[in-house]
C-alpha cells in the first residue's frame, strides 16, 4: 500500500502507471513480475539494451551479460511510459517482439521466447 500512497500524492502525470499496476493486480498474472520503464528517460544510444539485454562485449563496457526489461518482465507485466518518445525504428522493433513474442539481446545470435503484458 505505500506505493500506491506514493503515487496518489504526486502532482504529475496522469496515472498511467497506477492505472497498469492497478490493472496487473486483477489479472491472473497478479503474483508475477511488474517491470516499469520510462522511455523518455532513456538515451536513443541505451533504450534498446535496456528493453531487450546485451550479451557480454556487445558494446564498449558490457563487460556481462545483462537481462532487459522484457526479460526481467517474463510471465507478468511491462508498462512502456512515454513510448510516444521513442524513435520509430524502435518502435518497429518493439512491435516485431510483440508480434513474434521472442527477443534478441544485443550481441546474441539466438532470439528467446518471452511471454509479456505490455501496457504502453
Amino acid at each position: 500500500m505505500r506505493w500506491v500512497r506514493e503515487v496518489e500524492t504526486s502532482p504529475r502525470g496522469s496515472g498511467k502507471e497506477l492505472a497498469a499496476h492497478s490493472i496487473h493486480g486483477k489479472l491472473a498474472r497478479r503474483g508475477r513480475p511488474y517491470v516499469t520503464i520510462n522511455c523518455a528517460a532513456i538515451s536513443e544510444s541505451l533504450i534498446q539494451s535496456e528493453l531487450f539485454g546485451h550479451e557480454r562485449r556487445a558494446f564498449t563496457g558490457a563487460d556481462r551479460r545483462r537481462e532487459g526489461c522484457f526479460q526481467r518482465a517474463n510471465g507478468g507485466g511491462l508498462l512502456l511510459d512515454e513510448i510516444t518518445e521513442m524513435r520509430a525504428e524502435m518502435q518497429a522493433k518493439l512491435l516485431r517482439v510483440l508480434e513474434e513474442g521472442l527477443i534478441l539481446r544485443l550481441g546474441a545470435s539466438r532470439k528467446l521466447p518471452i511471454d509479456v503484458r505490455v501496457f504502453a
